[in-house]
């Protein structure tokens, strides 16, 4: 496999688009297989200070405002996701990613999950599922895990998770063997330019299967419905409906049904909370369900299975009131669907980056719950707040405020969640480190 890889890149005028966790993982791995192979890195920031380019004499750097420019004289431009091209031209550049690499050679092994929301609990689950059956499985992707840095783990019957966002498969030209669309809602359109740009992104996980392959989508997502059926996709339609029996694997009076056939009971063992989560779950056992793996095996892994971090994840209990982080909701729906999982929920800490997504119906979404206190960060929550009733509103500029704030008006025995609704790169590197300050915050009284 890395044979192969290798083979794709030698010999060729390379650039590493974007220097951060992934890029410098494909720095690494192009240094130890193709050591004398002249680089380019090609970042808004100067990298070549860094320490590890010091001996490096085939290494050259692109950097400043204009670093997108040019980008036509390499023969192959490695991009890692966060670039943004939504303004440059790119039908004539040869662009790859790590993850499109990995595809080329092993598109048989891998499982691929995407969505707007619940990738990283859908794919997590997965392969705890696999590994509670016995089978090799390597969990990579979006959540952190570049697929560079677990080449070496991959034998040739080993099943590959991976998680894909839409910015991983914005240039990907081909699927994976077992493709995984769960949700489609309005999201990144700083990235991509137009909903119609983030949408198309998405089906590239399906785009270049064949007949062989299996497309896996919750239809009850209309707008993924609705997509698909515009499409004239080849992969084997394997659906998922919580309300609809026409579905391959359905829910009916409180049961599951696979092929019409009952599986299991809609109140089976499982730490993760709501709905949504239990279409997570329904995914992840069809997967298990194609794979032909032990059904015992699969319900003691997904009862067993715990939250991911940051997603609805229990920080504690401080003077009786139970506190979540839930960084991970960067859409109003996956706050909406946050706040239908948890009991008793008295304050909702929310607001991050305007990115241009649409909040339409937010606010009447928050006045029609229980909830007491809506503290508001900015930017997106105090736009909304304008919209809420005033006695349950508090304007806060910072997170630690936030959290001061939480502390004095949640009332013993409930719950307080902050859930954003929105990205956190207004104030913070990222969803982990707003949710890791979140726990100091609470945490240290």
């Amino acid at each position: 496999m890395i044979e192969k890889i290798i083979k794709i890149l030698e010999n060729k005028k390379l650039a590493i688009l974007g220097f951060g966790r992934e890029g410098e993982a494909t720095y690494n791995f192009i240094k130890k297989y193709l050591p004398n192979t002249p680089i380019t890195i090609i970042d808004i920031n100067d990298m070549s200070t860094k320490e590890i380019f010091k001996d490096d004499h085939n290494i050259h750097f692109v950097y400043g405002d204009n670093y997108l420019d040019n980008l036509d004289k390499y023969e192959l431009i490695i991009k890692t996701p966060g670039i943004s091209l939504k303004d440059i031209d790119t039908s004539k550049l040869k662009i790859t990613s790590q993850i499109e690499l990995l595809l080329q050679v092993a598109r048989d092994q891998i499982i691929g999950v995407t969505g707007t929301k619940g990738k990283t609990t859908t794919s997590t689950l997965i392969y705890n599922i696999l590994k509670n059956n016995g089978v090799d499985a390597i969990l990579a992707g979006n959540m952190g895990i570049p697929v560079f840095s677990i080449l070496d783990e991959i034998k040739s019957d080993t099943l590959i998770v991976i998680e894909m966002s839409s910015h991983q498969l914005e240039f990907v030209n081909v699927s994976p063997h077992i493709g995984i669309v769960l949700n489609l809602f309005e999201d990144h359109l700083d990235h991509t330019g137009s909903i119609e740009g983030y949408y198309e992104a998405k089906m590239h996980m399906f785009a270049y299967q064949n007949s062989n392959d299996y497309m896996i989508y919750c239809q009850d997502n209309e707008t993924l419905k609705n997509l698909i059926s515009t499409k004239n996709f080849k992969g084997h339609k394997v659906t998922i409906d919580m309300n609809n029996s026409s579905a391959t694997l359905y829910v009916k009076d409180s049961n599951v049904y696979y092929k019409d056939e009952k599986v299991f009971t809609t109140d089976i063992k499982r730490n993760l909370k709501g709905m949504h989560n239990f279409e997570n779950i329904l995914v992840a056992y069809t997967v298990s369900k194609i794979l032909n793996l032990d059904d015992t095996k699969t319900l003691d892994a997904i009862a067993n299975f715990k939250p991911v971090e940051y997603r609805l994840e229990l920080v504690g209990v401080v003077d009786d009131v139970e506190y979540y982080v839930d960084t991970l909701a960067t859409i109003p729906e996956a706050t909406k669907n946050a706040i239908k999982s948890i009991d008793n929920i008295n304050t909702l800490i929310f607001g991050g980056l305007d990115r241009g997504i649409s909040y339409d119906g937010f606010a009447e979404f928050l006045k029609s719950t229980n909830i007491e206190h809506f503290i508001c960060m900015p930017t997106t929550a105090h736009r909304i707040a304008k919209d809420l009733p005033q006695d349950k509103v508090y304007l806060v500029d910072t997170l630690e405020e936030a959290c001061k704030v939480a502390k004095r008006v949640t009332k013993k025995h409930t719950a307080c969640i902050l859930s954003p609704a929105a990205s956190s790169y207004n104030q913070f590197k990222n969803y982990a480190e707003k949710g890791d300050k979140f726990k100091e915050y609470i945490l240290n009284k």
